[in-house]
């Protein structure tokens, strides 16, 4: 009998030995990806999703005032003498960089947020119809190139109104969402936006994640815009190459992925029909998908979407800095 116990013990360690040596035989590299590709178990967005990823496409050309900025414009011209070359440079959005950037979009399947200018869908009505018909939203961004921080409200809201009605004439889609000229919008915009019966606004960048204001009582959503991971703030005006861009979403994304396993974490990213529609551009955003699909749990999507998903999930927070402005 004892020398049975100790036959069955011996066998007993045999095997967990040799299960031990299994897995330390598995390639490191296997066991590695096991562990990287293991999601939460809590989810932050009532998606499930680990990151959400949101592009905006900001469709001006043909919006912009003399005198806007461009390439040229450290040297402007005598007023009333037309800038050829900068007039040109805004007409490349229109012309190739919005199509090339839809067939990005199409390619992998993703819809994006485009604030339209008014006038630039009344002098480019088939690129607003194009972008409607991808499935992209049509978002707001005024009736021009236009300051807003300095309109009385009545003027302010004619300014929106009037930009939402044209795009909307255009396209068939009304606009939910708003951003103002260079973000700067005036202490009465939230208000005058609720009127016109807007779902959210862009013009924020406080958070890594949307959140809701109280505008009269009612909820408002902030959709957080960024400098950051911006066409226009770094290529344009730092002068980036697109190799450097790549790197700085992938930094950004990196980082946003692993907080989204302990807090709900969202990625703007912000692209310009003239800068972000070039081919090197288009180049790196595509590198930049790729380097997405890696990771499990990352959704893009569209601004209006992501607003009615968080407006009423009690897990959204709720941000009071600016109420002195919004009874």
């Amino acid at each position: 009998m004892k020398y049975l116990r100790q036959s069955a013990l011996l066998l007993a360690s045999t095997i967990v030995l040799m299960s031990f040596s299994k897995d330390n035989d598995k390639p490191k590299s296997e066991k590695k990806d096991k562990q990287e590709t293991k999601l939460p178990t809590k989810k932050y967005w009532p998606n499930g999703a680990q990151l959400v990823i949101s592009v905006s496409m900001q469709f001006e050309t043909g919006g912009q005032p003399e005198g806007a900025e461009s390439p040229f414009s450290g040297t402007p011209l005598p007023k009333g003498q037309p800038d050829l070359p900068a007039e040109s440079w805004y007409r490349y959005g229109g012309n190739e960089g919005i199509y090339r950037m839809l067939d990005l979009w199409k390619k992998y399947d993703i819809k994006v947020t485009s604030h339209v200018v008014g006038t630039a869908a009344q002098k480019y009505p088939d690129v607003a119809k194009a972008i409607a018909n991808g499935g992209h939203e049509i978002a707001a961004h005024g009736i021009t190139w236009d300051n807003q921080w300095n309109k009385s409200y009545t003027d302010e809201l004619k300014f929106i109104k009037e930009g939402v009605d044209v795009v909307e004439k255009i396209t068939g889609q009304r606009a939910v969402g708003y951003n103002a000229n260079w973000l700067r919008r005036s202490t009465n915009t939230l208000k005058a936006l609720q009127e016109l019966g807007f779902l959210y606004h862009i013009d924020d960048l406080s958070r890594d994640e949307p959140f809701i204001i109280k505008v009269k009582g009612k909820n408002f959503v902030v959709i957080p815009y960024t400098l950051r991971n911006n066409d226009i703030v770094n290529i344009e005006g730092k002068h980036w190459s697109p190799d450097q861009f790549l790197t700085q979403l992938k930094f950004e994304f990196d980082c946003l992925y692993e907080e989204g396993a302990s807090q709900r974490r969202m990625m703007s990213i912000s692209f310009h029909d003239r800068i972000g529609g070039t081919p090197a551009m288009v180049h790196a955003m595509e590198e930049f998908i790729k380097y997405t699909k890696e990771k499990q749990g990352v959704v893009f999507m569209r601004k209006d979407d992501i607003a009615k998903m968080v407006i009423n999930d009690p897990n959204t927070p709720v941000d009071n800095s600016e109420e002195k402005y919004n009874k």
